[in-house]
């Protein structure tokens, strides 16, 4: 299993969960953006830098994603493209996204997204919360015990 970060706008803090999570069970992890980005050094940490354009890092995860693979992601059209291919999409706010539930939130996503292209203020989400960072961790915990088992 190979765990794909879209980095571009993964906040730091999931991103020190994450590395410490690869460490751990000694998964190799790589964080994809159209930046320069470090990692601490590690045999199992790795940064891959993109070129700048819309979707081009979402697109790169989209191409190297194996079945079994875990995709940390808020994008939504990303995750659902994981999702077909068998791997697994997780969001930094703890919430994976699956065949039972991804149909829905593209939806959801479609709607949100015409409301704002007719002028509709909808505002962003909310900042990330010490309980959103606690949901993140555990629901990654349990997916990476489940997956050892």
């Amino acid at each position: 299993m190979h765990i794909w970060v879209d980095a571009d706008a993964c906040p730091a803090v999931i991103k020190d969960i994450l590395f410490r999570a690869a460490e751990r069970i000694q998964a190799p992890l790589t964080l994809v953006a159209n930046k320069l980005l470090r990692v601490p050094p590690s045999p199992w940490l790795k940064a891959l830098q993109v070129p700048g354009g819309f979707d081009v890092a979402d697109a790169e995860i989209a191409r190297r994603c194996a079945p079994g693979d875990l995709v940390i992601t808020a994008d939504i059209p990303l995750a659902a493209q994981v999702i077909e291919k068998g791997g697994h999409a997780l969001n930094p706010r703890g919430e994976f996204y699956s065949h039972e539930n991804i149909r829905e939130v593209l939806n959801l996503r479609d709607f949100m997204d015409g409301l704002r292209g007719s002028g509709v203020q909808t505002g962003g989400p909310p900042a990330l919360s010490l309980a959103d960072r606690q949901a993140f961790a555990n629901q990654l915990d349990r997916f990476l015990a489940k997956k050892r088992c």
